[in-house]
This record gives C-alpha cells, sequence and structure tokens, in this order.
C-alpha cells in the first residue's frame, strides 16, 4: 500500500508539471500540497514552512507530512 502512495505522489507530480509549484508535499491523510519554493523544515518546532500557490505563506505539523518532491 505504501509504494502504491509513493507511486501515486511520483505520477501526479508529473502530470502537474505544467504548474508554478516548485515542490509538492504529500500528507498521510493523502492531501497534495502544492508549493512556490522548497518548503523549510523547522527542527526547534517540528513545523514545516511553505508558500503556497497564491503566495500564503503556511505551516503544517511535519508529523503529518509524509513525502517532499521537487517537481
Amino acid at each position: 500500500m505504501k509504494w502504491m502512495f509513493s507511486a501515486g505522489a511520483i505520477a501526479l507530480c508529473l502530470v502537474l508539471s505544467g504548474c508554478s509549484s516548485d515542490y509538492v508535499m504529500a500528507t498521510k491523510d493523502g492531501r497534495m500540497i502544492m508549493t512556490d519554493g522548497k518548503p523549510v523544515i523547522d527542527k526547534e518546532t517540528g513545523l514545516v514552512k511553505y508558500t503556497d500557490q497564491r503566495g500564503h505563506e503556511l505551516q503544517i505539523n511535519g508529523d503529518e507530512v509524509s513525502t517532499i518532491i521537487e517537481r
């Protein structure tokens, strides 16, 4: 099951290659988050800081992120 999720995430990245995002974050609950620029992991807090496609700066708990893939 885990390999299927990874394969799906990679396939989604290839399909979305025309988008403006530089990275795709896959969450453990199955969401795909497209980011502008590379997400930054704060080792002290465990949060992943990223900028979404609309230019908003957001954070997500690092425990929720399963994969960060560069497009």
